[in-house]
């Protein structure tokens, strides 16, 4: 693998995710494996039947680097060719990406491991805070 080539993007932000975007900067002619994770707002959680949206505050001065650490964890022990990852701060409406992995390996076996090792260490380890919202109220909840 050529490191001078790799992509390494960590961003977080109020715009919305484009999947696509991500998969066109993530994606190379020598990968054989491209996987994308994309986290949406689901209709539900555990705490209320009917969620409207939720709202994200993140500390983009502390939550880049720590994602980025997480990341640089992830090409350690796995052979990556490049990694993009995005989430969202602010509002964050049902159906929309509030977090995206994308990662490209040569082999499918890395890409997955390496995609699912970001996410899931992301949503325990980065300093972002969710909120909740249904008809009559809200709750703050850890994690993204």
């Amino acid at each position: 693998m050529d490191a001078s080539r790799q992509v390494i993007r960590v961003s977080v932000g109020d715009a919305a995710i484009d999947p696509s975007a991500l998969v066109d900067e993530a994606v190379r002619r020598d990968s054989g494996a491209m996987v994308l994770f994309l986290g949406t707002v689901r209709d539900h959680s555990a705490t209320a039947e009917q969620v409207t949206h939720l709202e994200y505050e993140v500390y983009p001065e502390e939550v880049v680097p720590k994602i980025r650490e997480i990341v640089d964890e992830a090409t350690g022990r796995w052979p990556i060719l490049n990694v993009v990852v995005e989430h969202r701060s602010g509002r964050v409406v049902l159906g929309e990406a509030s977090v995206a992995v994308a990662v490209s390996a040569s082999h499918r076996a890395d890409a997955f491991a390496a995609a699912q090792f970001i996410i899931d260490e992301l949503k325990t380890r980065a300093p972002i805070w969710k909120k909740e919202h249904w008809p009559g109220g809200s709750e703050w909840s850890p994690g993204s």
